[in-house]
């Protein structure tokens, strides 16, 4: 299989959203609304996290073939510039945002649930799907990822019903999370010739092809948690081209200080 600079770029991109969601949901280390939340978001960041490592490893032995550069994961994570990063906007957005009422103004964990639904709805097939790629090493990845995204989905789903059908103060804000968050969905299926050049040659998935089973999961999953799916949005986020929300360079000064402090430092 002939390595090309699309194949490159989708791998890093798909690293780029497990990395960026993983650092986010990383915020409730030790502010976990209970402790067993606080342990399983931590965890699931891992797993994120370890795709996210594994992604970037294979992105390094392609890297290698096209330029004969030698990359490491901690390059892409650490040493590259915000329109390097080609993730999802929504993955980047802060936990709080105009919606949180009385609690803390930075973290809301309605709109953790809520996203995390969102996305691990959406990967949930797009790993499925990746499993026969045409790239080896992109299937095994996508066949120990999937594993992971069915559990933090059906974590993601329990809350999302458990809190849209429960008190009122806490359908309220899931209510409010799903109408923040749902516009930022549309960047996933917009067109885009990465995912038709990677389709093409057997690598890659069209995320598009999945919209209408995704809209479906969600329907049921609102339908049960009483919750209502706000209108469709205009607006398009490019996140995945480079071009980031306000948050995005606020979330990597703080990933990545300590190893743009002391670069090549070993532990």
């Amino acid at each position: 299989m002939t390595t090309t600079p699309e194949h490159l770029s989708y791998v890093l991109r798909l690293a780029d959203n497990a990395l960026i969601l993983g650092q986010r949901n990383a915020e409730w280390c030790g502010h976990g609304p209970v402790l067993e939340e606080d342990i399983a978001l931590a965890n699931m960041s891992l797993d994120l996290i370890g795709q996210a490592r594994m992604l970037y490893s294979h992105a390094a032995t392609l890297e290698h073939a096209l330029t004969g550069a030698n990359k490491t994961e901690d390059d892409y994570a650490y040493f590259r510039a915000e329109r390097e990063f080609k993730n999802y906007t929504l993955l980047e957005l802060p936990h709080g945002g105009p919606l949180s009422g009385t609690a803390r103004g930075d973290r809301d964990y309605a709109v953790t649930i809520v996203r995390n639904y969102l996305y691990t709805a959406l990967m949930a097939h797009v790993w499925t799907a990746l499993e026969g790629s045409k790239d080896a090493q992109l299937a095994a990845i996508a066949s120990k990822s999937i594993k992971e995204t069915r559990y933090q989905l059906q974590h993601a789903r329990d809350w999302l019903v458990r809190l849209g059908d429960g008190t009122e103060e806490s359908h309220r804000r899931m209510q409010a999370a799903l109408e923040y968050l749902m516009p930022y969905t549309r960047e996933w299926f917009a067109p885009d010739a990465l995912e038709d050049a990677v389709a093409a040659a057997g690598i890659g998935v069209r995320t598009v092809a999945f919209e209408a089973a995704w809209l479906a999961d969600v329907h049921a999953a609102l339908d049960e948690a009483t919750l209502t799916l706000p209108p469709p949005a205009v607006h398009v986020t490019t996140g995945k081209h480079g071009e980031h929300s306000e948050h995005m360079g606020f979330l990597l000064a703080e990933m990545q200080s300590l190893a743009r402090q002391h670069p090549g430092a070993s532990w």
